[in-house]
């Protein structure tokens, strides 16, 4: 089990978007998360506030983060919309995958 920020970072990458078949965090749709004394904090978005995919992936992501950290460890996934999305945010190799 782990409580690193960078290695839970990597755990998310497990969280496929099915829509477009590429890891939240490649996509950069993981707009925060943070290890602290009382928890870990989620703050993720969706490439539109319309993504019907929207609440699975953020079940999917609490889910494998809450897999990753002791059982006493409580996650907290927020879905947020500021600022937009925009595909500057994704990773270059995401950019690539796409034609970007």
């Amino acid at each position: 089990m782990t409580t690193d920020t960078h290695t839970l970072q990597e755990v998310l990458r497990q969280v496929i978007d099915p829509e477009v078949g590429m890891n939240i965090v490649d996509l950069g749709l993981v707009y925060r998360l943070e290890h602290k004394a009382d928890g870990v904090e989620l703050d993720l978005t969706m490439t539109s506030p319309a993504c019907p995919m929207g609440e699975s992936i953020a079940e999917d992501a609490e889910a494998v983060l809450k897999a990753a950290l002791p059982i006493d460890c409580p996650v907290r996934v927020q879905l947020v919309w500021n600022p937009p999305w925009s595909p500057a945010l994704m990773s270059e190799q995401a950019r690539q995958h796409f034609g970007w």
